[in-house]
């Protein structure tokens, strides 16, 4: 087995460069996420199909600039991974920069469930 820390860092090294196929092989086929804030994209998410088309309408809207870093060390807690992040994006003469946290339940070398949380809620 994995270290689930181990696991959470081949999750934001597959998103920073882009790869889809072992982003989602971390995945449950279960998996639930929770989307913060009042927006399109906001809400509970289950299942890799259901997110897949949250990150693609993120990343059309911000035409693939969205960027998500791990902005401290990892923290774990028995099955539960948490790590401060940094996220932004532009879209023409908007862009926005924001500081959050993300947690990850994982279960048998598998994310199962995440929870992100971000400064503004609206965005």
């Amino acid at each position: 087995m994995k270290k689930k820390i181990e696991i959470a860092q081949i999750y934001f090294e597959s998103l920073a460069i882009g790869d889809i196929p072992t982003l989602f092989g971390l995945f449950s086929e279960k998996v639930v996420w929770h989307q913060p804030g009042n927006n399109k994209f906001s809400g509970v998410k289950k299942g890799v199909e259901a997110i897949g088309q949250m990150i693609v309408g993120m990343m059309e809207l911000s035409n693939g600039t969205l960027n998500v870093e791990k902005a401290a060390n990892f923290m774990e807690n028995e099955n539960l991974i948490i790590t401060p992040i940094i996220f932004s994006a532009t879209k023409g003469d908007s862009s926005i920069k924001m500081s959050g946290v993300d947690i990850f339940k994982i279960e048998k070398d598998k994310i199962v469930e995440v929870w992100l949380f971000s400064d503004d809620q609206i965005e």
